[in-house]
This record gives structure tokens, C-alpha cells and sequence, in this order.
């Protein structure tokens, strides 16, 4: 019997021992040469048992206050000096403060954090370190963007703890890391930009401007459907999540707050990407509409708010006939699902015959529109091209179009009537129950789609092309 209870005994031993991965902390009870949770060949290593969970009490760095005594001073928000930075971050950077700003390859993250850490010079030394470029190259950009001053101080390093000596050396009220997985740590293993090294270089980072009150911007890669690359672990430790977006052959850029503990989460930052870099649009709505004079069949502007900002953006449709048994669908910065939804009330309640018919869908400019707001312009302008007739002059349509046919009121109805009429329409087709209407435009209240397509059928069928 004493036999068998070293057996049990060496068998509950051998249970405690574990392997676990380098990479991602993920474990498993027997040696695999794959890790089951990032899928990395070689990285799992045999690790001894966990020591027992148990917390020792420890000198307070601060003694608890009460929360009225707390001074707000030190977290106040401090402007960038470009405005449309500020707007997304709620008035500016907070002394302390961690931005990650992600982003496609090329969209000009670089060239708006150059542009900043220029701006904020004037009030005080600002660090930029770059892993991905040299000192050299980061200077000629500055020079190109004029974007130089004696407060900007610049290295190229890769290495955490060379960047806390920088830190201590500059001092800044700023700090700049382009980009975090570039960046390695000594204290653990792993390659540059791996899960284990992110994740140590970002608690790094935290605790530096935590520690000092600096405010901090990493930059972050993203993957190829757009996700921030790297752990999600890596959006929770820091405080502000900004998504710079933009098509590579379209000068529009838009900087979306996805996460801000100091802010709004609905506000947008409109730039123009220029060659002499990025420049804030205070009013980009110019930048979504076609400039003609004579009205075009297939085509309707509407009004979409971005955070709390309305934007007049024109919505494009053709319908042309085809000789192949499946007819395209092609959308552009239009949700495909969505556009396929609005042709197929039209056909069951409309009584257009799509079936034999191309749908090309598409915006001005590269804005892209997800909210349903956009529905009842994407419908008219399809009915537009359908018919052949063009829209009267100044013509905007705002409201969602539910499968039943009838057309849905939508948030902010009032706000971009406002903007429309600002911008110099006459004529708005809006859901039932707009209330007082605004002055300066004329406003014509619906229930169903075929009420506001009505407005396409009066208008006569547009000349042709004279030459």
C-alpha cells in the first residue's frame, strides 16, 4: 500500500507541472509543438506550477482621499493645437494619457503625428521617437511639412529602455512612439511586435506616463480586414482608441475615436491630405458633392451625421439593362447588404423590374455611409436613374426605408434640414412628424417610398447631350 501512495503522490507532482507559450500565455498540460491559441511553431516552453495566490500588504505610494478633494487641475485637457485632433479627443491631450492611433499603411499617421508634435513644441519640449524610419528621414518629412522647431527633440531607437533614458534626459509633454511594434523590451523573449513583446512595451509605456503625466501617442499597425494587429489586451490597457481612416486614392481622411475615457466616442476629425501634408477641414461637406450644372438622372444628395457633425454627401446610382443572365451589383462606399435590401423593396413596392437590370451604387469623394439615414436618397437616385429623370436643383432626401415600404424617421432630422439649407437647398423630403419647419427650405414630410418617388416622376425627363 506505501508503494501505491508514492505512486499516487508522483503522479499528483508530475499533474502540476505545465508548458505554456512564450508568446500569449496560453497553457496546456503536455508539450505541443504549436500553440493552440496564436498557432506560433516552438514557443511553448515547460513552466513550473503557479505559487499560491496570496497578497502581502505594502506601502501606499498616495494615501486614500476623499473624492472631493481630488484636484482636477493636472487632468484638464490640453489643445494639440490642430482642431480636429482636439474635437475627436474631447478638447485635447490629457497629461497622462495614452493614445493608440491605428491605421492603414500610408494613410498619413506619421505625417499628423509630425504635424502635432510640431504644434505642441511651442509649449514645451516634445519627444518623437521612430523605429521604423531613421532620424534623417523623419527630418526631411519635417522640413517638407515645416513642421521643424528647437522643442521637438528626435531619436530613432527601438529598445524600451533606451527610450526611458530619452525620457529622462527631454523631459517632454509629449511623447510620440512610432510605432509600439517596433519596439522591444529586454526583460522577456519574443520578436518585435510579438504578443508577449507588445504587451510588456505597452505596460512599459503606461507606467512611464502615469508616473510623469506625460501624454503619450503610439501608433499602432492594423491587419489586412483593418483590426488593430496585436492583442486586444493591448486596446484595454490604453486610454484613447483612434482609427485613421481613408482610401489610398482619395485625399479625404477621417479619424474615428473607437474608445476615449477623457471624451465622446461619436465625434469625427475630417483632414485633406495634401502634398504639403494634412490639413483639418472644419467643413468638408464640398468635398461630397459633384460639381455640374445641369441636373444628372441617377443621383441625390443627402445629409449623414458623423458623430455630431451633419455632412451633405451625394449618393450615385446606374441602372442600365443587361444581355447576361446575372446582372452585376457593384457598390462603393456603400454597405452591399444595404443596397441590396433598397432594390428589392423597390421592385416588390415600387414595381421596378431590376431582374434584367446592372445596379452600380456608389459616393462622392470616398466618404463610405453605414447609417440608414442614406436609405431613401439611395432609393430615389436608383429610381432616378431607372426612370431616366433627373431631380430638381437644390433636392435632398433624408430617412430610412424599412422592407414594408415606408420610410422611418431617423435621429437629427432637424440638424441636417439645418445643414442643407445652410449650404443653399430649397427642398427636402423628410420622414412623417418633422415638426416646425426651418426657414429657407422647403420641406415635404412622407409615409411611403412611393410618396417621395413621386417627386422623380413630376420632374420632366432630362435633355440629352447636345455634340
Amino acid at each position: 500500500m506505501s508503494a501505491r501512495a508514492d505512486n499516487v503522490a508522483d503522479m499528483a507532482k508530475a499533474a502540476k507541472s505545465t508548458f505554456r507559450c512564450t508568446e500569449c500565455g496560453w497553457s496546456t498540460l503536455k508539450w505541443v509543438g504549436r500553440c493552440g491559441e496564436c498557432q506560433a511553431w516552438g514557443t511553448v516552453e515547460e513552466a513550473g506550477a503557479p505559487a499560491p495566490a496570496s497578497v502581502a500588504p505594502a506601502p501606499v505610494s498616495t494615501r486614500a482621499r476623499p473624492i472631493t478633494e481630488i484636484s482636477v487641475e493636472t487632468a484638464e485637457a490640453v489643445p494639440t493645437g490642430v482642431d480636429e485632433l482636439d474635437r475627436v479627443l474631447g478638447g485635447g491631450a490629457v497629461p497622462g494619457g495614452v493614445v493608440l492611433l491605428a491605421g492603414e499603411p500610408g494613410v498619413g499617421k506619421s505625417t499628423l503625428l509630425l504635424e502635432v508634435a510640431s504644434m505642441r513644441a511651442q509649449q514645451g519640449p516634445v519627444l518623437y521617437i521612430t523605429g521604423e524610419e531613421s532620424a534623417g528621414q523623419v527630418r526631411l518629412r519635417a522640413e517638407r511639412l515645416d513642421a521643424l522647431s528647437e522643442q521637438l527633440y528626435l531619436a530613432a531607437e527601438t529598445s524600451i529602455a533606451s527610450l526611458v533614458s530619452h525620457v529622462d534626459a527631454v523631459a517632454p509633454r509629449l511623447l510620440v512612439v512610432d510605432s509600439v511594434q517596433t519596439m522591444v523590451s529586454p526583460e522577456v523573449s519574443g520578436v518585435p511586435g510579438g504578443v508577449t513583446q507588445v504587451r510588456q512595451v505597452t505596460g512599459a509605456l503606461i507606467q512611464i506616463a502615469k508616473e510623469r503625466g506625460i501624454a503619450t501617442v503610439l501608433v499602432g499597425h492594423v491587419t489586412k480586414d483593418g483590426s488593430i494587429a496585436g492583442p486586444r489586451l493591448l486596446e484595454h490597457l490604453v486610454d484613447v482608441v483612434l482609427q485613421f481612416e481613408g482610401e489610398r486614392h482619395s485625399q479625404l481622411r477621417l479619424l474615428r475615436a473607437v474608445k476615449n475615457r477623457y471624451g465622446p466616442t461619436d465625434e469625427i476629425g475630417c483632414f485633406e491630405l495634401t502634398e504639403d501634408g494634412i490639413e483639418g477641414l472644419p467643413d468638408p461637406s464640398g468635398l461630397f458633392l459633384t460639381e455640374r450644372t445641369d441636373p444628372v438622372s441617377g443621383t441625390c444628395v443627402t445629409v449623414t451625421l458623423e458623430g455630431q457633425r451633419p455632412l451633405i454627401t451625394e449618393i450615385q446610382a446606374l441602372i442600365a439593362p443587361t444581355p447576361l443572365p446575372a446582372p452585376r451589383r457593384a457598390t462603393s462606399g456603400l454597405d452591399t447588404g444595404r443596397v441590396n435590401m433598397i432594390l428589392a423593396v423597390l421592385e416588390k413596392r415600387s414595381g421596378m423590374k431590376l431582374a434584367n437590370m446592372d445596379v452600380y451604387t456608389s459616393t462622392v469623394g470616398g466618404v463610405r455611409l453605414a447609417e440608414p439615414a442614406v436609405d431613401l436618397a439611395l432609393a430615389i437616385a436608383a429610381g432616378s436613374s431607372f426612370n431616366d429623370k433627373s431631380l430638381p436643383s437644390g433636392f435632398v432626401a433624408i430617412g430610412e426605408v424599412g422592407l414594408a415600404g415606408d420610410v422611418r424617421a431617423v435621429t437629427g432630422v432637424r440638424r441636417r434640414v439645418a445643414e442643407a439649407q445652410r449650404l443653399g437647398f430649397t427642398l427636402a423630403v423628410v420622414p412623417k412628424g418633422f415638426g416646425e419647419p426651418v426657414p429657407g427650405i422647403e420641406t415635404h414630410e412622407v409615409e411611403e417610398l412611393s410618396e417621395a418617388l413621386t417627386h422623380v416622376a413630376k420632374h420632366p425627363k432630362r435633355r440629352p447631350a447636345e455634340g
